[in-house]
Order: structure tokens, then sequence, then C-alpha cells
């Protein structure tokens, strides 16, 4: 079984900014240490395809979309 690694985008980035965007949240299935606090998309799909694991953003819920659109 190919292991999973869950992220999320993180909040107070701005659409512009130049800082690693997202969070790794949890893994399964695969043995793995992290030590940063923030990464890139590219580098969190880099870290996937070397151990073969799948990729998956957690969603937001339905108060944050509320916000959103107000």
């Amino acid at each position: 079984m190919a292991g999973k690694i869950f992220y999320r985008e993180r909040r107070k980035v701005k659409e512009e900014e130049k800082m690693p965007r997202f969070n790794l949240v949890a893994v399964a299935g695969v043995d793995l240490k992290i030590f940063a606090k923030h990464m890139r998309k590219s580098e969190l799909e880099h870290i996937a395809s070397e151990l073969g694991a799948e990729l998956i953003a957690l969603k937001r819920g339905e108060k944050h979309d509320e916000e959103v659109e107000v």
C-alpha cells in the first residue's frame, strides 16, 4: 500500500507573497520525518513522488467558505 501525505493551505499567506503556502498535516503508511514548518507545493509533490505516496489536500470547512464570500 502506498502512503498518503495530507496537507492544507496556510491561512495568512497572500497571493503574491513568495513564501511557502502549505502545511504538512499528517502522513500515513510512510516512515517520514519533516523538519520544515511550511512547504511549497512543488516540494510536497517531489517528496510524494519519491516515496510513491499519494498527496491529499484537506478541504476547508463551510464556515471558512462563508467568510470568504462575504
